[in-house]
């Protein structure tokens, strides 16, 4: 993050609030011309700084208001296990977050489905076939602090 100035910054968290913004927008608000921050942008995105710009859709108004969490502990740590339980997790479109974590169990699945009447179908249907998966412990969000909340610059 050391090669980053102020205007790079600036221009990160104005994308970061809304992707939608024109070039002539961030121009304006960095104090640049449209094609210095155009070249600023292009050069961000290069460098890996800026992954993607996509919406963030409302997931209740697509079948997906519920978050769940499940920590799961598989049966051994192999390498093999782990190849096999990350490919699944890359297939099972409900599940949008997976994270290997260090303590009493060794992923954390973040999944969106419709409802809790339909967390019991998912269960049995998508995580406790995953491979390895020796045991599983769920918890429900009954609210949203920050879902989607801004990278701090």
């Amino acid at each position: 993050m050391s090669n980053l100035d102020r205007v790079d910054r600036l221009l990160l968290q104005l994308l970061q609030e809304d992707g939608r913004r024109t070039v002539l927008d961030l121009a304006q608000r960095v104090g640049l011309s449209p094609t210095g921050a155009s070249q600023r942008i292009k050069r961000l995105f290069g460098e890996g700084f800026i992954r993607a710009v996509r919406a963030v859709l409302e997931p209740s108004k697509i079948g997906r208001g519920t978050v769940v969490f499940i920590e799961v502990r598989l049966d051994h740590t192999a390498p093999h296990v782990f190849d096999r339980f990350a490919e699944a997790v890359a297939k099972a479109p409900e599940i949008i977050e997976c994270h290997m974590v260090i303590g009493g169990f060794d992923y954390l699945v973040k999944a969106r489905i419709a409802d809790m009447a339909t967390f019991q179908e998912f269960l049995q249907r998508v995580i406790l076939p995953l491979p390895g998966v020796r045991e599983t412990h769920s918890f429900a969000s009954i609210g949203d602090l920050k879902p989607d909340a801004l990278l701090p610059l």
